[in-house]
This record gives structure tokens, C-alpha cells and sequence, in this order.
């Protein structure tokens, strides 16, 4: 299969709506061109191609080779232009930054007293807003005006100028130092999961509290009260501290409910608060919480005032169907949890652009899972598959990790025992180049390595025997996330007393089993 071509433009091209191509070509209309100029020519070409190839761009000689360097980087700049004044497009941020701009050429005509009338209420704006980036920018500007020229402005004025931009560079440092510190959190997380044993705890903890900076909670706004919540609760999910996790997600969700005018301005804030609740609420098995949360975020991101975008949609589609699945798992309704499949897959399609290939790993061995515990074997290992294939995946070790061990119990249950012996040496020779596997992956391991030389009669004792073993890791700090990633115990418990996995599941939930 030849391997398609990658282009910038083309994507562009092909993530614009009709109204966003009608404003284009509206756009270049009143600039007066030529209907036949050839980046209108070449716009037309990619809009109707399938996919991008220089070839059919130069077939008919209206473009040269030369040329189309230059016409593709004159194409691009016209078409984000028209996306800029496309009303659709417009927020708050844009906004401010325009009012920025005219203030600027203000500035340049020598017309200083309008300059600084539109900056103040561009500053003021940006501040009500948190918008503290940009409003440090518009300060430093009037500072340059008034230390320039006479403007006869107030006698405080250079006071309260100074004032300002202290405050504000103080503010912004923090919260840039807090969101460096979350994005290294999230990295570990990426590359090691979570922390498997005590050293890693510390070397944690360690990083952890060495990075973070000092702050004063009662001082901070909304924005570094956000990323205050954001890197605790990353760090609470590294090291596995679930009932933290969920403390700060809902302080994370309240900060919205406190600031709702922030919901318009900062949606993927929103949608990603509400999606780390829920999160941490199946993790320590609140199902009532969880149902109840899901509910919310489904109402919020469906009224008609809830700002969307492909990027909102796409982040919409990956945490709702997430959870979806998730709630399946809480509930043993794995059945049922398989209709949403044929959903999922189209909405993968759908964001294909937008969602990163480990999201869509997530996802297919969500599914396996499913199929997994609607005891349909073969549609588990179908989709574990796709992840065990998938060579150029370098992140969440973890999760290939589990992906291999399910394969294997995916495989035993399928009565494919000729597959066993390879497949158990080439998840081995993976899991020995990780440093620090769970105790539960070893256990699991040495089990089915075993199988070949267990007589039928004895499997249930040994089934048994295994849960029994591992029935000491359910409550471990370290060992328990591997339970959320395979259900292993409710499997075992399943074989020696004949319930059906998801029956246990039920009985369990009803029992209110939740990690503490």
C-alpha cells in the first residue's frame, strides 16, 4: 500500500466547514483578485482531492513546481486570515487581542491618548477574565507610552502601573511554573503509568515536592487556583492515592461552578475537569457519584450553550464514550457495553485527525475488555491485537503490559491452548525489559506458564489457589490499580464457583466494595 502524503495545507483545507468556505471565498472576493488567481485555483483542487498528491495539482500546468512552494504558504496565511474574521471563530481572547492590535497602530500614528483609552479597557477586560498573559502584554505597552511621552495622565499613574505589572508577573510566573510541573507529572505518567513500588513512590514524592512552587491560596484567582488542582490531582494519580485524586477533581469541577462565565471561555478546562471526576470516581468504585456526574457532563456539553469546535467535539466524543464503557465495567453490563462499540469506532473515525493514537489504544483495549467479560474471546483478542501490533507506541507501558496478559487469558478461555507456549515466552521476554513488573503480573505469569501441567480436575483448586494469592494484593497500595486494569479476581472467582463474571461484578457493587 503506498503511504499517503502528509501536508499542512491539506489539512487545513479539509477541516473547514462549508460556512467556513463560503467565507473564504467571500474573504478573497473582497480583496479584489483575479477569479483565476492560482492560489484560488489551488484552494479548488485540494478541496475536491481525497487525499493531497502534487501530481494532480500540476497535471494541467496552471501551477508550476517553482511556484507552488510559495502559493501554498500564501494559501495558508489567506485561509487562517478568513478564519480570524470568520464570526464563528471569534472569543473573548481573539478580542482582547485585536483591541491590542488597533491600540498598537494607534500607537505607531502618534494618536498616544486613544492608544492608552483603548488598552485600559482592553487591560481591564483581560483581567476580569484571567486573561493575565495577555494582560501583562497591553501593561508593558502603556508603559512604554507613558514613559515616552506626555500624555497627562494621573500623578499615580506610574505607581499604579508599576504595581500592576508586579502583581501580574508574579501571578503569571506561578502559574507558569505549576502548569511545567503538571506537564512533567502527566510525562511520567505517559512513559511509566503508575507507581508500581515504594522507591518509585519516593522518587515521586521527592520530584514532586522539590518542583513545587510556594503560593498562597487565598491570593490566587481562578487560573492558578486551576493549575493548584490540576497538578495535585496528576500527582495523586501517580501514586495511586485515588480518594486525593477525587478531592481535587472536585475542587477542579467547583472552580466552574463558582466561575460559570469561565465554562464559555475555557471549555477544554471544563470538559477535562469533569472527565478527571469521573475518573477517580470509578477507581474507587462510587457508582452513584459516577452515574450522577456522567449525567451532568452529558446535559452541560449538550445545551445549546455550550460552546463546541472540532477540537471540543473530539474531546467531548473521547471522555463521554470513555466513561460510557466505564460505567459498563462498574455495573458487570458487558453485553450491553458492546453496543456502544459500533459508536465508538465511527466516532474514532469521525476525530480521527484530532484524537492521538494512544487514546485510540485506550480505547481498543476498553473494548477488549468488553468483549473479555461477555465472555466472546475471540472479539478480546481481535482488539488486543491492534495494541500488541502497534510497534511504534512508546508510552503507558502499563497498558501494553496488561494488554499482553489478557491476550494470554483471552486466549486460554478461547481453548486455543496450541497458541499458549508462545505467546506466554514473547509476553515474558516483554514484561523482563520492563524494571519493576506488579506482583500480580508475576503471580499471573508463573499460573498460566503452569496450565500445561495441571490435570482437569485439579483446575478449579488452582484457580482457587491463584485468587487466594492474589486476594492479598486487592488492598496494596501499589498492586490494586492492577485490578482496575483487568479484572482479574471476579475471572477466578468466576471459574471455581460457576457465576458469571458479571454476576460477581453485580453482587459486588452491591456490596459496596470500593478501594479506600
Amino acid at each position: 500500500m503506498p503511504k499517503v502524503q502528509k501536508d499542512n495545507l491539506f489539512d487545513l483545507v479539509k477541516s473547514l466547514t462549508k460556512s467556513e468556505k463560503r467565507q473564504f471565498k467571500l474573504y478573497v472576493g473582497r480583496l479584489g483578485v483575479n477569479e483565476d488567481a492560482k492560489f484560488i485555483h489551488l484552494f479548488n483542487v485540494l478541496d475536491r482531492s481525497n487525499s493531497y498528491d502534487e501530481q494532480e495539482i500540476l497535471k494541467d500546468g496552471s501551477i508550476t513546481k517553482r511556484q507552488l512552494s510559495n502559493l501554498k504558504g500564501h494559501l495558508y496565511r489567506q485561509i487562517l486570515i478568513s478564519l480570524r474574521l470568520n464570526p464563528s471563530q471569534q472569543n473573548l481572547r481573539i478580542q482582547i487581542r485585536e483591541q491590542l492590535d488597533f491600540a498598537t497602530i494607534l500607537y505607531h500614528k502618534g494618536l498616544y491618548n486613544q492608544s492608552l483609552r483603548i488598552l485600559e479597557k482592553a487591560k481591564n477586560l483581560a483581567i476580569e477574565h484571567e486573561e493575565k498573559n495577555i494582560a501583562y502584554e497591553i501593561i508593558e505597552l502603556e508603559k512604554i507610552i507613558e514613559s515616552q511621552y506626555i500624555t497627562r495622565s494621573s500623578a499615580t499613574r506610574a505607581e499604579l502601573l508599576t504595581t500592576q505589572t508586579e502583581h501580574l508577573n508574579k501571578l503569571n510566573a506561578l502559574s507558569s511554573e505549576l502548569s511545567n510541573l503538571s506537564l512533567q507529572l502527566y510525562g511520567i505518567f505517559l512513559k511509566q503509568g503508575y507507581v508500581k513500588n515504594d522507591s518509585e513512590y519516593k522518587e515521586i514524592k521527592t520530584y514532586f515536592e522539590t518542583n513545587l512552587p510556594k503560593y498562597d491560596l487565598a491570593e490566587l484567582g481562578f487560573r492558578e487556583r486551576l493549575w493548584v488542582n490540576k497538578v495535585h490531582l496528576w500527582y495523586s494519580f501517580l501514586i495511586q492515592d485515588f480518594l486525593s485524586a477525587y478531592r481535587y477533581s472536585r475542587r477542579w469541577v467547583n472552580l466552574f461552578v463558582e466561575h460559570p462565565a469561565m465554562v464559555q471561555l475555557n471549555p477544554v478546562f471544563f470538559v477535562r475537569g469533569q472527565q478527571y471526576l469521573l475518573e477517580a470516581l470509578f477507581y474507587i468504585r462510587d457508582i452513584e457519584r459516577f452515574e450522577q456526574a456522567l449525567t451532568y457532563l452529558q446535559e452541560q456539553v449538550n445545551s445549546s450553550e455550550f460552546p463546541r469546535s472540532e477540537n471540543i467535539d473530539s474531546l467531548i466524543f473521547l471522555h463521554l464514550y470513555s466513561h460510557k464503557i466505564n460505567l459498563h465495567f462498574m455495573r458487570g453490563s458487558f453485553a450491553e457495553g458492546i453496543e456502544l462499540v459500533p459508536e465508538v469506532l465511527a466516532g474514532m473515525q469521525e476525530h480521527h485527525s484530532t484524537i492521538d493514537e494512544h487514546h485510540i489504544m485506550v480505547f481498543y483495549y476498553k473494548i477488549a475488555c468488553l468483549y473479555f467479560g461477555a465472555g466472546d474471546n475471540h472479539g478480546c483478542i481481535e482488539y488486543l491485537q491492534k495494541i500488541i501490533a502497534n510497534k511504534s507506541l512508546r508510552m503507558r507501558e502499563d497498558l501494553m503490559c496488561f494488554s499482553r496478559i489478557l491476550n494470554l487469558v483471552a486466549h486460554y478461555e478461547a481453548g486455543e491452548d496450541y497458541h499458549l507456549d508462545r505467546l506466554i515466552k514473547s509476553t515474558y521476554k516483554f514484561l523482563i525489559k520492563m524494571e519493576d513488573l506488579y506482583e500480580v503480573q508475576k503471580e499471573m505469569i508463573k499460573f498460566l506458564r503452569g496450565l500445561g501441567d495441571i490435570y482437569p480436575h485439579q483446575i478449579n483448586a488452582e484457580f482457587k489457589k491463584l485468587y487466594d494469592t492474589l486476594k492479598q494484593y486487592e488492598d496494596d497500595p501499589f498492586e490494586r490499580r492492577s485490578f482496575l486494569y483487568l479484572d482479574i479476581l471476579s475471572w477466578l472467582e468466576s471459574h471455581f464457583t460457576g457465576v458469571p463474571i458479571p454476576e460477581i461484578i453485580r453482587k459486588r457493587n452491591l456490596e459496596g466494595k470500593k478501594f479506600s
